[in-house]
């Protein structure tokens, strides 16, 4: 027969994640400390960015092109676009404060909605706590 001191408490599951940032029931878990949820603020922001620009291939068929009739050079007007950067997610209590980042993925949108839910369900969590 175990008596209550015996049994370790069981860890809280843990409810929603940014990256390294983990939220349970009643605790901010980060890689530099454990915090508890109540009074903290979850912010998200978009720092991602479109290039646009022409691709090698174009540049290319353009040079073949251009000696084999003029055009060739219409290749140089093919763009493309490239998404580079990523989804920020700051996390505060107090004097503490955690940043962590999940880099941009195909559908930058998709992503940055998904993300937004999962702010909105720790936001929920954190008015709860």
């Amino acid at each position: 027969m175990s008596t209550p001191e015996s049994v370790a408490a069981q860890p809280e599951p843990i409810l929603v994640t940014f990256g390294d940032i983990q939220m349970t029931e009643h605790w901010l878990v980060t890689p530099h400390g454990t915090m508890p949820l109540a009074g903290t603020q979850v912010f998200v922001a978009d720092l991602t960015r479109e290039e646009k620009y022409t691709p090698g291939w174009a540049i290319a068929l353009a040079v073949i092109g251009f000696f084999v009739f003029l055009l060739g050079l219409l290749f140089l007007l093919v763009k493309e676009t490239r998404t580079t950067g990523f989804m920020q997610i700051t996390v505060s209590n107090g004097t503490f404060t955690y940043q962590a980042a999940e880099p941009v993925q195909l559908n930058r949108m998709g992503q940055l909605y998904e993300l937004q839910n999962r702010a909105n369900y720790a936001r929920g969590l954190i008015a709860r706590a």
